[in-house]
């Protein structure tokens, strides 16, 4: 697929589902104009909704476990040019920017990269996997409709019997806007430094006839951005359609989502504190292209005498081709994949408030990798030529119970428990050798069974109160690239699924307007998989983690209120591995050493502020990253950083907003993300990083029609 149909899709997307349908939008009805005059509360959280647990909705006081929720409202205030901007004012994350749209995630565990950062999360569309299980992606949030998303569900630590591999540290669930009642449009710009636009918009209906109701709805986003370092930058299209039919006893939920992206990469610097480094790229001739497109139908019906039965068929494509700056010799990957299947699920509920769901997930991939490397051969077996190229077809079939029991008016048990199967058939395009430190193993096949049970215990002792626990172990499979894009030594055989068992208390309740959720978690990961700097294959690893997480939204007096999010954890290794390499021993991991990348304290904190009778909203908000080890030896630090943000946004007219935010408010130097690395010798082991932007003024305007 060329570049220019890929852009074409998406942008067509956008016009047909924007830009025509705003042309003959009727002006919004009287009553509909006053709703939107007014200020957004948000729903007492006795009465809030999550449908990440279940899949079918539940009340958020009852969830036996963690769940962190950011509504359509406060995405469309903050709106926040990335995920991470948004998503990090949630407990327990830490979404480090990288260039352009890359990045890296931490949800309860140290900021993971490679194949370890892509397996660890999974992230969802409306319940279903942006990715392939066995093909994620670390910068995955790039292929998320975030910008004009309904609202984001995380939850921390380990998934329910729902969700299966990836599903480990977290997950991610983007839930897609919903159709409006009434006839609605809008179109939003924005410009910032940097050569920054964007232009977002959607527009809405829904038709009734008879019993039944049909709903449309049609986003897209442009984004455009040079970038703040030399030769870098990006512009990238999204669109989205979603049509809903709601009947008596049925409901059709279906969505189309197409992501394109054309990005310069600007590489590692050297420093964050000079401009005169952390402004320049050393990798010019990096570059990132990426294309994605995914179609999900989940149909839900009403069987009657408390049963319902719902069947989501999904299929997806995507392709990606990009520069490895950060590898030496520089090597272009190219890999994509496409993948069908069914989530399946029947729920009966039970005399008594007891409720059971079966179902069963099944999906087929057929996904490809290509590395070459052209530039000359350099140090450390990294060799000129044709690294890998292997075609690998994949299918998982994963059964699971998920049950809830009352054991009293104010007491519930929840036991889950899902069995995945995964199925590798790999075939090499190559021939099955060592080229340089490249290893390409034989054709073959490979099976991976885990079972993940789940416990639960919600107890409401009053609203004001309501205390929960639960137990669960997560599993993943291996990726594909940790199997069969080896390196010297390794052997596919020995490595296993990655398993995490994870304990979790914690509260949550509502007082007189203040919000608050508590956890407290113990963690333990076993047969973590990585090649170490010495050149071995560590495939018994072990890490251990424990933290405390808590967030708090609460009413002020004279129209303010309060909101903040805040995480304390010690991530730790619980294995000892010697680096003998000369010059490598800043990468000598021993037991209960700090792991790198894994700041003990994260907190974001915003203060808002409503103005003009509600017609207006400003927020300053302290973002503290807490200090963290840069290597593996504890032995390199960041010192970490403090920023401020202001926001506002105000509406002129019943038809018109503007808003503006400044990021970074005193223009402090600091690193999005800071690293230590060795190259082969001589070069050896140095920090590098990937500087964040100073001071930066956006603003823009929203048009409703």
């Amino acid at each position: 697929m060329s570049l220019k149909f890929r852009w074409g899709v998406a942008l067509g997307i956008g016009l047909l589902a924007g830009f025509p349908y705003v042309m003959c939008m009727p002006v919004l009805a009287d009553e509909a104009k006053q709703e939107a005059l007014q200020p957004q509360m948000d729903q007492p959280q006795a009465d809030e909704i999550v449908v990440t647990a279940t899949g079918y909705g539940e009340k958020r006081k009852t969830h036996p476990g963690n769940i962190a929720k950011i509504s359509g409202d406060e995405i469309r205030f903050v709106k926040s040019s990335q995920p991470a901007a948004l998503l990090n004012r949630a407990p327990g994350v830490d979404i480090q920017q990288g260039s352009g749209v890359e990045h890296l995630t931490a949800i309860r565990s140290p900021v993971l990269t490679g194949t370890a950062g892509a397996g660890s999360f999974l992230y969802l569309e409306d319940g279903v996997p942006m990715r392939a299980a066995g093909f994620a992606n670390v910068n995955e949030l790039m292929d998320a409709l975030t910008e004009e998303a309904g609202g984001i569900e995380i939850v921390r630590g380990p998934g329910s019997a729902l969700y299966g591999s990836n599903a480990e540290h977290g997950l991610i669930n983007i839930l897609s806007r919903a159709p409006s009642e009434v006839p609605e449009a809008e179109l939003t710009g924005l410009v910032g430094p940097h050569g920054v636009r964007e232009l977002d918009g959607t527009a809405s209906t829904t038709i009734t006839r008879g019993n039944a109701s049909h709903g449309f709805r049609g986003s897209f986003v442009l984004k455009d951005d040079g970038g703040f370092r030399d030769a870098s930058g990006y512009g990238q299209q999204k669109g989205q359609l979603r049509y809903d039919y709601t009947a008596p006893d049925t409901t059709v939920r279906t969505t189309f989502t197409t992501i394109n992206l054309n990005q310069e990469t600007a590489g590692y610097a050297s420093s964050y504190k000079d401009p005169a480094i952390y402004k320049a790229n050393a990798n010019p001739e990096a570059y990132r292209d990426a294309w994605a497109i995914r179609a999900a139908s989940r149909i839900e019906r009403d069987l009657g005498d408390g049963n319902r039965i719902s069947l989501t068929p999904y299929m997806r494509t995507n392709g990606m081709n990009f520069l490895m700056h950060f590898q030496p010799g520089e090597p272009v990957e190219e890999n994509g994949h496409w993948s069908g299947g069914l989530l399946s699920s029947f729920a009966h509920d039970l005399a008594g408030g007891h409720q059971i769901i079966v179902g069963v997930d099944t999906e087929y991939t057929d996904g490809y990798l290509r590395e070459i490397q052209s530039s000359a051969t350099v140090g450390g077996g990294y060799v000129t030529g044709t690294h890998y190229n292997y075609d690998v077809k994949a299918l998982v079939v994963a059964p699971y119970i998920h049950t809830v029991w009352k054991l009293g008016p104010a007491t519930e048990l929840t036991a889950g428990l899902r069995y995945e199967f995964t199925r590798y058939d790999y075939t090499n395009n190559l021939a099955s050798d060592l080229v340089g430190r490249f290893l390409r193993p034989a054709s073959r096949v490979d099976t991976f069974s885990n079972p993940t049970p789940k416990l639960g215990l919600t107890h409401v002792f009053s609203d004001a109160f309501i205390g929960f626990a639960n137990l669960a172990r997560s599993a993943r499979a291996p990726q594909t690239a940790d199997l069969y894009r080896l390196q010297t030594g390794q052997d596919p055989s020995a490595i296993k699924s990655e398993v995490l068992d994870s304990a979790e208390l914690g509260a949550r309740g509502a007082l007189d307007g203040l919000r608050y959720e508590v956890s407290a978690y113990l963690m333990k990961k076993r047969n973590f998989a990585f090649r170490d700097s010495n050149g071995d294959n560590i495939t018994d690893g072990r890490t251990r983690h424990w933290g405390f997480e808590a967030e708090v939204a609460a009413p002020l007096w004279w129209n303010f209120d309060i909101a903040a999010s805040a995480s304390y954890a010690h991530h730790t290794y619980d294995f000892t591995d010697i680096i003998t390499k000369p010059g490598y021993a800043s990468e000598s991991i021993l037991s209960g050493n700090d792991i790198d990348t894994a700041p003990r304290l994260v907190s974001n904190l915003r203060l808002g502020y409503v103005f003009d009778k509600g017609l207006g909203r400003a927020e300053i908000e302290w973002v503290h990253m807490g200090e963290y080890w840069m290597d593996a030896a504890d032995t390199q630090r960041y010192p970490g950083h403090d920023l401020f943000n202001l926001r506002t946004d105000y509406m002129l007219t019943e038809s018109l907003s503007i808003f503006g935010r400044l990021e970074n408010v005193f223009d402090k130097r600091y690193a999005d993300r800071a690293d230590y690395f060795c190259r082969p010798l001589p070069a050896g082991c140095a920090p590098r990083y990937f500087p964040g932007d100073g001071r930066g003024l956006y603003a823009g305007a929203t048009i409703r029609f």
